[in-house]
Formats: C-alpha cells, structure tokens, sequence
C-alpha cells in the first residue's frame, strides 16, 4: 500500500488560480446581460440632476440591489462549480485535475454532495478570518485548510 501523499498550500494555490478562470468565465457568461443593463442604468442616471429627490434614491437602491445580486449569482456560480466537481466521479475541479490532485474524505473515499458542499460553504468562513483558513494548508500534518477540517475532507495526490 502507498503512503497518502497530500496536496500542499502552493499545488493548491495553482489549482485555484486555474479554477478562477474557468469560474470567471462562466460567470461571465452568465453576469454580462446584467452589467449591460447596469450601463444602462448608469447612462440614465446621468440625468439624475433632472430627478426628485425621491426618484433619485429610488434609482440607487434599484442599483445597489442589482448589484447584490450580481455579487449572489456570482457566489453561486462558485460554489456550485466547486462542489459539483469535487463530488463528481473525478473527485477535483479543472484546476485540481490539471494538478494530479482530488479531495477525497478521510478515510480516502469520494466525497458525497452534502459534504463537498459542507467543504465549498466552509470556504467562506476560511476568507472571512482573513484567508487563516486557508493558510492552515501549508500548517497542519494532513495540509488541510479549515474548510476541509470542517467537512473531514483531504485533498491528496493521485
């Protein structure tokens, strides 16, 4: 039997930067009508001069609300890609299968849907504690971010 080797902080630092482009594209694919519409909204605010005072706070809470759900579709769009892949028959996102990498839990078996997603939702609390968490993968004996603590995942080489 082979010894589990595990993916370091940088294999996966690479692996995310490639994921962010597959995930900025789709998102734009996906974001780009909004923005447009956005301009729109901007280029008939440049009459705001002409609104009440009213009309005017109206436009930019309308603006304010299209661009919270630009940001949630956007969030959406991540998780998603990420916990679909890493529950999937290939275990890893693009990035990770480019890498020689899958997450798997820990006693080596594929992650189900619940637990990927578990893993992907962690990943907000890993960003929100100023990136600690994920920090933690170039840390700890198994190289396990917080995120993957949280849902008893590793992510190894293959």
């Amino acid at each position: 039997m082979t010894e589990t080797q595990y993916a370091g902080f940088w294999l996966r630092f690479v692996a995310y930067l490639i994921d962010g482009i597959v995930v900025g594209i789709v998102q734009s694919f996906i974001i780009t009508p909004f923005l447009a519409l956005f301009g729109l909204s901007l280029t008939a605010m440049e009459s705001m001069d002409y609104m009440s005072e009213e009309e005017s706070i109206a436009a930019i809470i309308g603006m304010a609300s299209g661009f919270g759900g630009i940001i949630l579709v956007s969030a959406i769009v991540g998780i998603a890609y990420y916990t679909l892949m890493e529950a999937s028959k290939y275990q890893a996102t693009l990035g990770k299968m480019a890498l020689g990498l899958k997450v798997t839990d820990e006693a080596g078996q594929p992650l189900d849907l619940g637990k990927s997603l578990l893993r992907n939702l962690g990943k907000i609390v890993s960003q929100l504690i100023f990136m600690i968490g994920y920090i933690m993968a170039g840390l700890t004996a198994k190289k396990q971010a917080l995120h993957d603590m949280m849902a008893g995942a590793l992510v190894i080489k293959k």
